[in-house]
């Protein structure tokens, strides 16, 4: 049977199809449908972990289990997994364990652009990297059989264009494989002892996957033309059969670590001139000069950014067939807080105190952008707490009644909850501001453990955030609308006043959750609009200036009052009350 399917749900299938029987992950654009899509399938645990690094940790629980197991995040969550990563490596595994990592060429919803190849490299782990979703489907099952075969972890390294592109995948049926749990301290317990003498296993068992990357199928010549040669992998393959089609010769590169050198070689003794493209870093490019073999590769492209038909053939001096060339402009589509988001009076709020705000990842980290112009600095997941406790360290009172952190319920529950124990423990005077929206908003509305319900939906273990941030030492918590303008100035007031650490949690349900119910859409009466503007200053996408006057798309208003707050005319009123 064949499908269409997305990059990211073929994973899914092949999942499902190689007998996983458990998936732990953290969501992360582009990586989150995979699991979105496996816990449609009845015969696979699936769980939203608080954190990368827990959703390994679980994942090697299952595979220890005797169960094959999955765990899924973005490049930058591999970064809070690097950890048991490392150590995985060497304790290997028991039934197969495949990660998937996400990367985001040309930072499409990211904070960086990293090169995930650089940790199975340092790692010293195969990983496998698909073109299209039929591969996406076959390398998924195929990654099993190599992690028991080897005895290691193997990554899966997706990219957003095969993640969100739709091929044929042919689908097959599911085959369990379960192992018995087997008691082994030396290859489980990693005291400098035991691990000391597993490093040396790690070692040889790469020489083996490189006698494997020689002869997998997954690696493949075609060779069409002694004139050039490209070693290419993932899009950057379907980009160079677009460009050139069969006029050059291709190796192909479905296993990109451990990378194999004679094919590498034997390939490049059929051609005249040798190329490699390849997306970022220059992984395979620098592998095949340290061969000692002639080839050029980024003095020709680029180290940044996402490739296309277009740059590729504009390197090579080609020209795309019709039908096949990008369009040179498209449009461009800014992202922006939704019309009703309860983040934006919470940020106004900041902004009218001029607040020093340092900021998290999430949708509130738009509350960089202007109108409101409000958030100074955003690092990493969990970074925004941290950062406000050594900046109030250092600068005393001279920031700390002026200076907030802001960090989401989800980014708090994955990372902000050890910064918060070190203002609590190391008694920085420092106001953390969660803004707790029900839910994990940026990646498309997942559940996390302050929601109250597992993956599925289902009633799940609840975290109160009260009673976790006064258990973890903070006397001052408490609750506000972000819909009420004076309820938020008077606690980002009298929090900031405060000699000691506070918590405020800014609550209110993500104004797209489908269960939210809204208030009828707001009208302006242009007989009272002066057209001063105010209105304007939150930046709602649902508000615009008409010839002088202020106007309201109603299909876009939820009606959550926000702008008529900051009216001076009271010229906003409900179309309930027309």
């Amino acid at each position: 049977m064949r499908e269409l399917m997305l990059g990211n749900k073929a994973l899914a299938r092949g999942l499902y199809e190689a007998g996983v029987c458990f998936v732990s992950s953290y969501p992360g654009t582009p990586s989150t449908e995979i699991t979105e899509e496996a816990v449609k399938y009845d015969e696979i645990y699936c769980e939203w972990a608080p954190n990368e690094k827990v959703a390994m940790e679980s994942a090697f629980g299952a595979s220890l289990a005797g169960r094959r197991s999955f765990c899924g995040q973005k490049h930058v969550g591999l970064n809070v997994a690097a950890d048991p990563l490392f150590t995985m490596s060497y304790t290997g595994v028991n039934a197969g364990l495949v990660i998937v990592v996400a990367d985001d060429a040309g930072i499409h919803s990211s904070q960086n652009e990293q090169d995930s190849r650089h940790y199975a490299i340092a790692a010293k782990v195969p990983m496998l990297e698909p073109s299209d979703s039929a591969e996406a489907l076959n390398f998924a099952k195929l990654a099993y059989e190599i992690s028991e075969q080897f005895d290691t972890p193997v990554i899966i390294k997706m990219c957003t264009r095969v993640a969100h592109s739709q091929s044929i995948v042919e689908i097959g049926e599911r085959a369990e494989i379960f192992k018995p749990y087997e008691k082994n301290i030396p290859k489980y317990v990693m005291m400098p002892g035991f691990a000391k003498k597993r490093h040396p296993v790690v070692e040889e068992r790469t020489k083996k996957l490189i006698a494997y990357a020689e002869t997998t199928p997954i690696n493949r010549a075609e060779i069409f033309s002694d004139e050039i040669g490209i070693i290419t992998s993932s899009t950057c393959y379907q980009y160079v059969k677009e460009v050139f089609g069969d006029s050059v010769s291709v190796l192909k590169l479905g296993m990109v670590n451990p990378l194999p050198p004679e094919l590498i070689k034997n390939f490049a003794a059929q051609v005249k001139k040798l190329f490699v493209v390849e997306e970022l870093d220059d992984v395979i490019e620098n592998f095949v000069k340290s061969l000692g073999l002639e080839v050029e590769g980024k003095n020709i492209l680029p180290l940044v950014d996402e490739f296309s038909q277009n740059l590729i053939a504009e390197a090579f001096g080609r020209k795309i067939p019709a039908g096949k060339k990008l369009a040179d402009e498209i449009p461009a589509r800014p992202p922006v807080m939704c019309a009703g988001c309860p983040h934006r009076g919470l940020f106004y709020s900041l902004k009218k105190r001029k607040c020093i705000v340092l900021g998290d990842i999430g949708c509130y980290t738009l509350g960089a952008v202007p109108p409101l112009s409000t958030i100074e600095m955003t690092l990493c997941m969990g970074a925004s707490i941290g950062a406000t406790h050594g900046f109030n360290k250092i600068l005393g009172k001279e920031s700390e009644n002026k200076t907030v952190a802001v960090i989401g319920d989800s980014t708090f529950m994955h990372s902000g909850m050890t910064g918060l124990a070190n203002v609590a423990y190391n008694q920085s005077n420092s106001t953390v501001i969660i803004l707790d929206n029900s839910i994990t908003g940026m990646t498309g509305h997942q559940q996390n453990p302050t929601t109250g319900f597992n993956i599925k939906g289902d009633p799940a273990g609840k975290i109160n955030l009260e009673a976790l941030c006064h258990a973890m030492g903070i006397n001052r918590v408490r609750v506000v609308d972000p819909y009420n303008l004076k309820e938020c100035d008077t606690a980002i007031k009298e929090e900031l006043a405060a000699p000691e650490p506070s918590v405020i949690i800014s609550r209110r349900p993500c104004a797209l959750l489908k269960y939210v119910k809204h208030k009828p859409p707001l009208f302006v009466d242009a007989e009272k609009c002066i057209g001063c503007k105010s209105c304007m200053k939150i930046g709602c996408p649902a508000i615009s200036m008409k010839d002088g006057k202020a106007v309201v798309d109603a299909t876009q208003c939820v009606g959550c009052g926000v702008c008529s707050q900051l009216c001076p005319k009271k010229a906003f009123a409900s179309t309930a009350e027309v």
